[in-house]
């Protein structure tokens, strides 16, 4: 014979519902707002203050180019020539001690000896890739220290 009387389940089993997940999901998302646009221009500043450290140490690279041979590398030769030896008698390279690096956005620096700025010109055109530009495509420059555009 069954009992039709029905046993209470009692379990101290305790979860989240529905709104409240909703809630931390919508709080997740508002702080996601907020604090992703700050960090996105962190990353901007941070590529672009590489960009110019890179440039320092070519700098440096080609002074020491400039002492050995006695003059700056031709916008022919281009940087090439602070990793390998083209045949001078005076070169005691490499002036890097790694590769050539490209910039931090991917592509080459561009570099013209004679410069139009000084004796070269080193310059990293930004995100867009192109002469001038703000922000993230502003170019980093030799000749100043700082970003032309």
């Amino acid at each position: 014979m069954r009992s039709t009387e029905r046993v209470p389940l009692v379990t101290n089993e305790r979860g989240f519902t529905l709104i409240e997940m909703v809630a931390v999901v919508i709080i997740i998302g508002l702080l996601a707002a907020l604090v992703g646009p700050r960090l996105f221009g962190k990353v901007t500043q941070s590529k672009q203050a590489a960009a110019q450290a890179q440039i320092e140490m070519f700098g440096v690279a080609l002074d020491s180019f400039r002492l050995d041979i006695g003059r700056y590398p031709t916008t022919d030769e281009n940087l090439a020539v602070l990793q390998a030896n083209p045949g001078f008698e005076r070169w005691d390279g490499p002036y890097l001690k790694k590769d050539i690096p490209l910039d931090p956005w991917g592509a080459p620096y561009a570099y013209l000896s004679p410069g139009e700025h000084g004796e070269y010109d080193l310059v990293s055109f930004g995100a867009d890739r192109a002469s001038g530009g703000d922000g993230e495509n502003a170019d980093v420059v030799s000749w100043k220290g700082k970003k032309r555009g």
